[in-house]
């Protein structure tokens, strides 16, 4: 199985300063413009048989640019969307901060946040999502878009690594990482490429 993770283009959040997470918040233009440039650059290298993404809107308007491109077929699933941030999702940060912070050495990871879920509640989904999308399709080249701690958990799943793990792995906006599944075990071909971004598309 090939797979390539794909996180959105910018979204309002960005610009606003907020806790994102569940709050749904769509692409600014220059969210589109980078869907649109990643969208080329799959249509010129990739072969993709099938794409699933977040429901959210900014993953859903960055893989609506790409399915116009690959025209393959599109799944929303809900388990792909970014962690349940409960009471911060939209909030400012400093407002948060003085609400809701965070606990002395960080959230244990089976506490969840105010009408959330906890680390290990995300990671579950996400192992749940990753075990699905395998299984249903074993030899064959598959796209997910959705978002960064998602797609950080989805890689941590992919090597096997602990809940609480001290790797993080960030992506860009419509930043990608490409893998091949084969014989159980996970090879990496690239991680957080963003090349598409610096190519003249015209």
């Amino acid at each position: 199985m090939e797979l390539i993770l794909a996180r959105h283009g910018e979204s309002e959040a960005d610009l606003l300063n907020v806790h994102e997470g569940r709050a749904d918040f769509s692409l600014t233009d220059r969210g589109r413009m980078q869907a649109e440039a990643f969208a080329e650059y799959a249509s010129l290298y990739f072969s993709i048989d099938v794409m699933y993404c977040s429901t959210l809107k900014r993953a859903r308007e960055t893989a609506g640019f790409v399915h116009k491109k690959l025209n393959c077929p599109l799944h929303y699933l809900e388990d792909l969307m970014e962690w349940n941030n409960g009471v911060l999702a939209g909030l400012k940060r400093e407002e948060a901060a003085k609400r809701y912070p965070e606990p002395e050495g960080g959230r244990k990871p089976h506490v969840p946040v105010e009408n959330g879920e906890s680390h290990i509640d995300f990671r579950l989904r996400i192992e749940r999502a990753v075990s699905m999308i395998k299984h249903a399709h074993p030899d064959e080249k598959v796209m997910i878009v959705s978002h960064g701690g998602a797609i950080s958990n989805i890689i941590n799943a992919l090597y096997q690594m602990p809940v609480v793990s001290p790797f993080r792995f960030a992506t860009g906006d419509t930043g990608f990482h490409h893998f091949i599944l084969k014989d159980g075990k996970v090879g990496t071909k690239v991680l957080n490429c963003q090349d598409h971004l610096k190519m003249d598309m015209r």
